[in-house]
């Protein structure tokens, strides 16, 4: 009996920086151009395995994300890191709870010690003994090293240095997301082995000092030899999406906002 794989979809909610594009103030042609796929929220993806849906990363523009692609429910929010631009929209999760009122769907956060730790500092109002009234109802899982399953899915964790920060990636079957990262090991980089789909951070063509820069992003992919790849997080300094896409090697892609990819 031949078993079929469930179909991947992944979802770009946003592909920029930590300010986004356009940013404030700036009058580069980046930041006036109409071309819609200039126009990149704060990095965020949407993975849908089947009937179950999972969002990566919960920025400060995630209601805006989830209004754009009608979402109403989801699986599970999984976290790369504890920088504002990932996590500052969990608040908004009290929509999700509260969608099918007067049943309450609590929302399921899974994140690395560091980046759990911070989240409940951050919104301590939603962890305390006797919250109030409308505060978000959420159940927050910690994560390690190895394997783990949310809903009969596995999600394996690639681990990373964001400049000096942890920071996790993480591979769904043939996909493979990693954002915000810096450097690699190898070990972690075999991980990766056999992706059909790559997604990677790219920040601009220049070096930085806490994120890839095109080059490095492309050496990654190089490695990894997957079917496709896409750059994400990318700042203005990238260029015109149509100018700078034009640039990468076959294959490879510069991702933006609303894109769908189905991986089967």
């Amino acid at each position: 009996m031949v078993i079929s794989k469930p179909n991947i979809r992944l979802t770009f909610l946003g592909t920029g920086t930590s300010q986004g594009v356009p940013l404030i103030g700036c009058g580069c042609r980046v930041c006036r151009s109409s071309d819609p796929r200039d126009n990149r929220l704060r990095t965020s993806a949407m993975v849908e395995v089947g009937d179950k849906r999972f969002i990566i990363d919960a920025g400060p523009d995630f209601r805006q994300q989830l209004l754009r692609e009608g979402v109403r429910n989801i699986s599970a929010i999984l976290l790369t890191h504890k920088h504002k631009d990932h996590i500052g929209g969990i608040d908004d999760v009290r929509a999700l709870n509260f969608v099918d009122y007067p049943t309450v769907h609590t929302v399921h956060i899974y994140a690395s010690h560091d980046t759990a730790e911070c989240v409940r500092k951050d919104f301590d109002y939603a962890f305390c003994e006797n919250p109030y009234r409308g505060v978000p109802k959420i159940a927050l899982h910690e994560f390690g090293n190895e394997p783990f399953e949310i809903e009969g899915v596995e999600f394996v964790p690639i681990q990373g240095k964001h400049s000096r920060f942890e920071i996790t990636g993480f591979r769904i079957g043939e996909l493979a997301y990693l954002t915000d990262f810096k450097a690699i090991e190898e070990g972690e980089l075999r991980k990766l082995q056999g992706v059909k789909l790559l997604v990677v951070n790219a920040l601009r063509w220049e070096a930085h000092d806490s994120h890839f820069s095109v080059e490095e992003a492309l050496q990654i992919i190089d490695k990894v030899g997957p079917a496709k790849a896409f750059l994400t997080h990318m700042s203005h300094e990238i260029g015109l999406h149509a100018e700078a896409e034009a640039r990468l090697p076959e294959g490879v892609y510069l991702a933006y906002d609303g894109l769908s990819i189905d991986i089967k």
